[in-house]
């Protein structure tokens, strides 16, 4: 349970720093830099203190990153400008738990109590509650909305798939003796989303000079932070430090301990914490009824945490 909290918190503050991100340097270019630091961060733990990129589940991690990290979060970064972050995390960690828990439930036949799945339900049940927008709501507005609810969807399918395979090399390592901390994982993880974000940049970059554009959009420029001006890194490091390094080295070792259908749903309360934030940086403030809602997703991740220690 720690872990797994730990995680949504530093999710929550990944996700408001990402936002302001994209919107000074664009979705490719903020999600390439922010996985340059956290793989510079992680090499230097994984290498200088653990194993680096031993044990049996290092391919299964890699390829966890690139459809995790790469794939899923390259969608995230793409819908976070276009619906802000508690309507992006709304879309992302509801369609990511279920989606996790069935697919490890036929991968590794993992099994939940009837108390857990009414635990989890009503966790997602009161994070829809407290983020779906009303009809008046100015977020649903946007111009690409629907293209943002539809990277949404993408990112939601990468984060369970990632996260399922997780399981799945922490269960090669096991089974070979071998034992693997969640920094280190973090780290064999996101050089498969290097890789993605990568090939992403030079799409990117290859597709603006082809076009001769002078101008670049928010959406989709390949400038650096400190192209865009100074006040970009801020936010840059701040998603790199709270999102792919400590984040998900918390994330990780909470799967290594605890199944995806579990863990995934307790990270869903993420956009109840980003809220606040939320509210104060982008001026999305959420209807009355968020109170209700956040009231029972803290009773079902209450009750799911006392499940798990009993």
């Amino acid at each position: 349970m720690l872990p797994a909290l730990l995680a949504t918190f530093l999710f929550c503050l990944s996700a408001v720093t990402a936002t302001r991100a994209t919107k000074l340097i664009g979705s490719i270019s903020a999600n390439f830099w922010r996985l340059i630091l956290a793989t510079l961060l992680l090499a230097c733990w994984a290498h200088g203190v653990k194993s680096g990129l031993k044990g049996h589940g290092f391919p299964m991690l890699f390829w966890s990153g690139v459809i995790g990290f790469g794939l899923g979060d390259l969608a995230l970064y793409m819908a976070l400008p276009r619906l802000g972050s508690r309507l992006t995390l709304l879309i992302v960690h509801c369609v990511a738990a279920p989606f996790a828990a069935a697919v490890e439930w036929i991968w590794l036949k993992t099994l939940l109590s009837p108390a857990q799945i009414a635990c989890i339900g009503l966790i997602l049940i009161g994070v829809a509650m407290a983020l779906m927008p009303s009809r008046r709501d100015a977020s649903w507005q946007v111009q690409g909305g629907i293209a943002g609810i539809i990277y949404g969807i993408f990112g939601a399918l990468g984060q369970g798939m990632g996260a399922v395979m997780s399981r799945v090399a922490y269960d090669m390592n096991d089974r070979h003796g071998f034992e693997i901390d969640g920094l280190s994982a973090a780290y064999q993880r996101i050089l498969g989303g290097l890789l993605v974000a990568t090939l992403a940049m030079m799409i990117s970059v290859w597709k603006k000079r082809s076009l001769r554009a002078p101008k670049h959009t928010s959406e989709d420029s390949e400038a650096a932070p400190s192209a865009r001006g100074v006040s970009a890194w801020p936010f840059v490091i701040g998603t790199a430090l709270a999102g792919p390094a400590l984040g998900v080295g918390c994330y990780q070792w909470a799967l290594k301990m605890t199944p995806s259908g579990v863990v995934l749903p307790i990270v869903a309360t993420t956009p109840l914490m980003v809220m606040p934030l939320s509210a104060w940086m982008e001026g999305d403030r959420p209807p009355a009824r968020s109170i209700y809602g956040g009231v029972l997703a803290v009773i079902g991740v209450i009750l799911l945490g006392r499940l798990a220690t009993s």
